[in-house]
């Protein structure tokens, strides 16, 4: 198990977010992102916005993703 934090995924806090791939940690931010902005946190409405238009930009996108990956891989393990 591997841990990013919020901030790290390009939030605006600094939550912990664990996972044994970089897809469960990525998967875990995107519902962090929905419930708190759902909540009223403005803080994190860009993340959210940028999250939302990776997939709208897949090229873009999928450097987002290869580099949180690879960011993901040089962690230690919990």
């Amino acid at each position: 198990m591997k841990t990013m934090t919020c901030r790290q995924l390009g939030g605006a806090c600094d939550l912990a977010l664990s996972g044994e791939t970089a897809d469960e940690v990525i998967q875990a931010q995107d519902r962090h992102l929905n419930e708190i902005v759902a909540g009223g946190d403005l803080a994190h409405q860009p993340a959210l916005k940028d999250m939302k238009g990776r997939w709208k930009h897949p090229i873009k996108g999928m450097g987002w993703y290869k580099q949180t990956k690879r960011d993901f891989a040089d962690l230690p393990e919990d």
